[in-house]
């Protein structure tokens, strides 16, 4: 079998693997967000199907599938299918640059734990995250709906508010590595370097446009509920309204995986290749590393939506502008000041 053939099959496994691994995790959010909110309201949550309800993602998707399509009689039709489809798709796309893990060797052939390796990692998540918002935008445009249309609004707004402190708080990180590359990034957080020491201010900004971006409370006014019914989703049912949940816990997912990356050592588990592991046993320990991390940002995600009451839309858009931004550049030249000094 030629050197090609085989990388071929390595890369498709690779994203077979990851993307099911990664669906069955957004299924499996879906159920924790439900028992954590039953947990924190004093109510038991889904627990008749299957043992402790472990069974309620799968009858929820057959479910969905079942469900009637419904699209507006004046709704531009082939846009308001178009628009989960993009939601979705850029959701499990992100994922293909961030590192889970080094290196795994099976046989003769050592396998990067990455789908794409590539040298501009960075730039690549920012505009994947951008795209993001067209699913959004086109939703509640597409579906002539007054409600729909003020959500896609309201998200447009809002992810260019905060994708500009997303922006500089990444800005730094790349001034103290040097690098776009992602894999460079966790590597040079081995030990306990991990960036949410060295940049802390960086780390608070990046999260909190994190929340920003993925509409998670208390940033979800393009959904409100009690304002506008559901935002850009209001004309939506059937699979096409299960893609846009899907989406969602997918970019919480995609979210929490970039801050381990770029803030918690990534796939680091701190001086482990100091122990004298076998070398399978190291890369399954990093793979289990990362995934501890993710899980535990994924839960702080959840407990942060039961616990924090919305914002008005202007306290957002002031939070964003007046305090966020401001902080985020004061945080990149301090950064820069310090790394000139320390290199002179």
């Amino acid at each position: 079998m030629s050197d090609s053939l085989v990388n071929l099959i390595i890369i498709v496994s690779k994203i077979a693997v990851v993307q099911g691994v990664l669906l069955t995790a957004v299924a499996y959010s879906v159920y924790a967000e439900r028992r954590v909110s039953a947990f924190i309201q004093n109510r038991i949550g889904p627990n008749r199907v299957g043992p402790a309800g472990l069974l309620q993602p799968l009858v929820d998707a057959v479910k969905l599938l079942l469900k009637e399509d419904i699209v507006p009689a004046n709704a531009n039709r082939f846009i308001h299918s178009l628009a989960p489809s993009i939601s979705i798709v850029v959701a499990l796309s992100t994922f293909a640059v961030i590192p889970f893990g080094d290196t795994i060797t099976i046989g003769d052939k050592v396998i990067k734990l990455q789908i794409a390796d590539v040298n501009i990692g960075i730039l690549y998540f920012l505009a994947m995250t951008s795209l993001g918002v067209y699913g959004v935008t086109l939703s509640g445009w597409s579906s002539n709906n007054k409600y729909s249309l003020l959500g896609g609004l309201r998200s447009s707004a809002q992810m260019i508010s905060y994708e500009l402190s997303m922006g500089l708080a990444v800005l730094a990180i790349i001034l103290m590595n040097g690098s776009l590359q992602l894999d460079t990034i966790v590597k040079n957080q081995a030990g306990w370097k991990w960036n949410i020491i060295l940049q802390p201010v960086g780390f608070i900004i990046f999260l909190i446009s994190a929340f920003a971006e993925t509409n998670r409370t208390p940033f979800d006014l393009p959904e409100a509920e009690q304002e506008l019914v559901g935002g850009y989703h209001t004309e939506y049912s059937s699979m096409k309204f299960a893609l846009f949940f899907l989406a969602e816990y997918a970019n919480v997912i995609v979210s929490s995986s970039m801050i381990t990356t770029l803030y918690l050592g990534g796939w680091q588990f701190p001086y482990l290749q100091n122990i004298g592991l076998p070398p399978m046993l190291v890369s399954i320990i990093q793979i289990l590393t990362f995934a501890a991390k993710v899980t535990l940002l994924v839960l702080f995600f959840i407990w942060v939506r039961w616990t924090v009451p919305r914002f008005r839309y202007d306290q957002l858009m002031n939070l964003g502008w007046k305090y966020m931004l401001p902080l985020g550049i004061a945080n990149l030249v301090i950064t820069a000041i310090v790394i000139l000094f320390m290199k002179s």
